[in-house]
């Protein structure tokens, strides 16, 4: 048995749950179809969901195409509930990107489209609702190869365009013009093929030239495009057996070391966590004791495996498959099972640049709220709880108003907490601008630790993130109390960044290299406490040399609005620090496009229809991270303050 692990991604409203519905239903999973507005489809399973009609968390179903086991994943196409698609993006084998026929390229199709263009994951176009009015083909196909990526092939053509009755109708070997242009677009990264062509095209058989296409879709170098609608049903047998051609199954030694990526997790009925995990390879059983994360450790007490439908209970989960695992009570998000090590940490889209503050309405739910948030950060690590124990107060990070409302309800449903949120500010980052170096030596001056800690910072390569060197000797080193040098840079590199999470102005610093340069310990009484109390005094002491910038949150804004209101809209753009591009005028209407502060966005949305006669749509995305003019804002610090060496010692020296 082979299997693909399949990712279904589009734009809001795209149509991307109705197709992942269409598939079940065509391959005989279900009997009937759901549907989104009903609520009543097989992966939008959470009441939220259906309440709204939009996937919020990420969702697992299984079908067959003959010998192909396909694990599809449903993910969200709101840009609130990007970090869901992010996590699903580390165990994919292939993808599906859903575009609308009508709508076309949206805000969140390109962002999709760079990042697995990135990652070089075999992907599927489909053209989905082709059968509504508005509906385009060439045209669109035109505006993919501008916007997404010239190396298209549209593997057929529409009939009955924009109508009840449009169909899609592969094209064959007999179609001379496909044949011309599939040379033409898999010559271009293979001469071979080109010169065997212009030598003798008719030398080259049919099957010749879908062998070469499968190979160069599975290698993410070209993208098959298919048309049709999933509520007809139009073109999607093409799509199924475009799957099982041109994407490709899931490699992994089934005998090799149990290994596999978590990318989901979530609370069973009487509270229990459920981990999903992708197996990368060998097997893992039920009881089987099982390492994770940083060397914890736990035994699997149940286990399912997605197969032809939802998970059914099973004995074990080998390579290429997709399980839920039970009784790893303190797995996360992110974490690798066993030795292996998989893209699941790795960043791929912005992280939030919202915060707000939540209070609870009851002030006796607050260690119940505070519970139940770290329940909701389990499943979404990206919300980032945060904690202010100066001033009792609690902050989430958000990518937008969505996300806070579904939390809102998320809280009021299940936990039977009402909340309210303060209003939400900008999360802005700060970056190094030179290089900074500080040494606190073991018994010198008023270095109270057992402990020497030297730390030098400089500037790293944007969004590279944070980067720690040790540059020690072994024998600098405390390993009478570490198991090995690897397990010393491990806990200074998470002290470095748990410290850096508030730099001189109280935001997350990032984009910088801190080089370990002195380390000592007195043995048998130093302690890792020592070395762990020490280095923020050390690494906010050389961070002050060096200086930081802070930078806001920049998105890319797509505007669309009638010609006519063009005039009126300057003047507004410029009061909310937009800076817009030239204009392209398209019969009655203008699009502009540009950037503005993500702190702004908000603002501009609330006055469009006022000023647009409700014509005007607006898509943002995030695109970068901008310096700031001084002033620059601050954020409150949460924690002792260690750039207040009087305070941070009172503080720290008093837990002793």
């Amino acid at each position: 048995m082979h299997y693909l692990n399949l990712g279904i991604l589009a734009h809001v409203d795209a149509g991307k749950t109705s197709l992942t519905e269409r598939l079940l239903y065509t391959t005989g999973i279900i009997r009937k179809l759901g549907s989104v507005d009903e609520g009543s489809t097989q992966t939008d399973s959470l009441a939220l969901e259906r309440q709204r009609g939009i996937t919020i968390k990420a969702a697992v179903v299984s079908f067959a195409i003959n010998e192909v086991t396909v694990n599809l994943i449903d993910t969200p196409g709101h840009p609130d509930f990007i970090a869901e698609v992010e996590r699903s993006l580390s165990v994919l084998d292939g993808a599906v990107l859903v575009i609308s026929a009508v709508e076309g390229v949206q805000a969140q199709t390109r962002v999709l489209m760079r990042v697995l263009q990135r990652l070089r994951i075999p992907t599927l176009l489909f053209i989905n609702k082709i059968d509504r009015s508005g509906a385009q083909d060439e045209r669109l196909l035109q505006s993919i190869a501008e916007k997404l990526t010239p190396a298209i092939i549209p593997m057929g053509a529409v009939s009955g365009l924009g109508t009840r009755t449009a169909q899609f109708t592969p094209y064959a070997a007999g179609d001379v013009s496909f044949t011309a242009a599939l040379v033409e677009r898999l010559a271009e990264q293979d001469d071979a093929l080109l010169a065997a062509y212009v030598e003798d095209a008719t030398a080259i058989s049919y099957d010749h030239l879908r062998s070469e296409l499968a190979a160069q879709a599975r290698r993410a170098l070209v993208y098959p495009v298919f048309f049709g609608s999933a509520i007809t049903g139009a073109g999607v047998d093409a799509l199924i057996a475009g799957i099982r051609e041109l994407l490709p199954a899931a490699t992994g030694d089934v005998d090799g070391p149990a290994t596999g990526a978590v990318f989901k997790i979530e609370r069973g009925a009487a509270g229990e966590k459920i981990a999903y995990l992708r197996m990368v390879s060998g097997t893992v059983r039920v009881r089987d004791r099982v390492t994770f994360g940083q060397g914890q450790e736990g035994r699997v007490t149940a286990l399912s495996v997605f197969d032809r439908g939802p998970a059914v209970q099973r004995a074990a989960v080998s390579a290429g498959q997709i399980g839920k695992l039970w009784g790893l009570n303190e797995i996360r998000i992110g974490d690798t099972i066993g030795p292996a090590q998989t893209t699941a940490g790795r960043r791929y889209f912005a992280p939030p640049t919202l915060e707000t503050v939540i209070v609870p309405r009851r002030a006796v739910d607050k260690a119940a709220l505070h519970s139940a948030l770290t329940q909701l950060t389990e499943q979404d690590p990206l919300i980032n709880l945060r904690q202010d124990d100066q001033r009792q107060e609690l902050f989430l990070s958000l990518y937008g108003e969505v996300q806070k409302e579904v939390i809102q309800a998320t809280l009021t449903n299940d936990h039977n907490i009402e909340v309210e949120f303060r209003e939400t500010t900008t999360i802005c980052i700060e970056r190094p601008v030179g290089s900074g170096a500080a040494v606190e030596f073991l018994g010198k001056d008023d270095n109270p630790f057992l402990a020497t800690v030297g730390l030098r910072i400089e500037p790293g390569a944007l969004e590279s993130g944070l980067e720690f060197r040790l540059e020690v000797k072994v024998e600098s080193m405390p390993l009478f109390v570490y198991k090995a040098a690897e397990d010393f840079r491990q806990a200074m590199e998470q002290t470095v960044q748990e410290t850096l999470c508030q730099g001189l102005y109280g935001w997350q610093l990032t984009d910088c290299i801190v080089t370990m340069t002195h380390s000592g310990y007195v043995s048998p009484s130093s302690t890792p406490r020592d070395f762990r109390l020490l280095t923020p005094l050390v690494l906010m002491s050389a961070l002050q040399q060096a200086g930081t910038v802070v930078c806001e949150p920049l998105h890319h804004f797509h505007l669309e609005l009638p010609a006519d209101v063009y005039g009126r809209m300057l003047p507004v753009l410029a009061q909310v620090r937009a800076a817009p591009e030239a204009p392209v005028m398209r019969d009655a209407t203008c699009v502009l496009e540009g950037e503005i502060p993500a702190a702004r966005v908000y603002e501009l949305q609330k006055q469009l229809p006022a000023l647009t006669r409700g014509e005007g749509v607006m898509e943002c995305a995030f695109a970068r991270y901008e310096p700031m003019r001084t002033p620059f804002p601050t954020r409150p610090r949460s924690d002792y303050n260690p750039l207040n060496r009087k305070e941070y010692l009172l503080h720290v020296l008093r837990r002793v």
